[in-house]
């Protein structure tokens, strides 16, 4: 047992929502009939530089991305210091141009994907203009980065950016309920504000939806996480993950795939079942029949993680953010277990 995973392990987000009609356990993601032409990662802080680290290392497996409170691709460039002053406070600003090249310098030496394959990309950025841990001028930094990519990259003018940032809300993950947290950037990171943040994304990344939703009716199951482990190498995440299941999806209907990320100190350790169930990441999945998938992270002291981030600033070591990245690598083999093909 990790005594280091229970005693440390700190929040995923949550939200708004009804929690789903079932909840099971199985040691193993199931299989799926996978649209690979729908699929989208999603996260907040640490899980939205996440996300952006999955989009430009396997573009073609997951083009579309929400990032909620996030800054560019590669913005820590493997430093602590540079996380947690450039790519936090905006202090310096990051280098926006200098980053762009830097992708491109990647991707023409295969350590990221080729970037062709974020032709016709949605990339949705939502931040909220009170945020006091991650500052508006780094999330607009993301912004920059994505439409100076478009403009700047052959073959990406089709490239969708929609910069999301003038709503009043702290750090947090809007949901549709009012309350008096909006304002605010505490456990479990919901921010009733009366804004279904995860409708928006949903909406962003695969179109206006054809209903709306209701409650989760589906099945919100546990997996094995580490049966995922690349070449069994430890990528630093908790025993356990969570997968939502839409009935159609478990029919055998085409389903599309959302990745959501949660950001530091939210994973399922600290906050149970909060995000996964109460985001609203599950109502929308079944009007869209789209299967969600929770990675977990853990805390620890070494490597060095206390708060139980993904890695966007090298804790996995120096690839974290490649093609190579330990933890990229185990969300390959979660997405290819459960349906998605793996020459996509």
């Amino acid at each position: 047992m990790r005594w280091t995973t229970r005693l440390l392990c700190v929040g995923l987000l949550a939200g708004a929502g009804s929690a789903c009609a079932s909840d099971s356990t199985s040691s193993s993601l199931p299989t799926l009939k996978i649209d690979s032409a729908r699929t989208a990662v999603v996260g907040l802080s640490s899980g939205a530089y996440m996300a952006g680290q999955v989009q430009m290392a396997y573009p073609e497996l997951f083009p579309n991305a929400a990032l909620v409170a996030g800054g560019p691709y590669d913005c820590a460039g493997g430093k602590l210091d540079v996380a947690l002053g450039s790519c936090m406070k905006g202090v310096p600003a990051p280098d926006v141009a200098a980053l762009v090249a830097r992708a491109e310098q990647r991707a023409a030496a295969g350590e990221i994907g080729a970037l062709d394959k974020l032709a016709h990309a949605r990339v949705y950025l939502l931040h909220g203009k009170d945020d006091a841990l991650v500052a508006p001028a780094v999330a607009e930094a993301a912004v920059q980065f994505y439409q100076q990519l478009r403009d700047g990259v052959p073959g990406l003018d089709g490239m969708q950016v929609h910069d999301d940032g003038t709503r009043a809300f702290a750090h947090n993950l809007p949901v549709a309920g009012s309350g008096d947290d909006c304002d605010k950037s505490v456990a479990p990171y919901l921010g009733h504000c009366g804004f279904d943040a995860a409708g928006e994304i949903f909406a962003q990344m695969f179109g206006k939806p054809a209903h709306a939703a209701t409650t989760a009716k589906g099945e919100l199951r546990t997996f094995d996480q580490d049966a995922l482990r690349p070449d069994g190498t430890d990528a630093f995440m908790a025993d356990t993950g969570y997968v939502y299941l839409p009935a159609a999806c478990l029919a055998g209907q085409p389903c599309g795939v959302v990745v959501a990320f949660h950001g530091c100190k939210q994973n399922a350790a600290a906050v149970g079942k909060a995000f996964v169930e109460d985001a609203g990441f599950n109502r929308w999945a079944d009007v869209y029949n789209v299967a969600v998938l929770y990675p977990q992270n853990r805390a620890s002291f070494a490597p060095l993680n206390p708060q139980a981030c993904w890695d966007w600033w090298g804790y996995s070591g120096a690839d974290y953010d490649t093609r190579q990245g330990v933890q990229l690598r185990w969300l390959v083999n979660a997405v290819h277990a459960l349906g998605l093909p793996a020459g996509h």
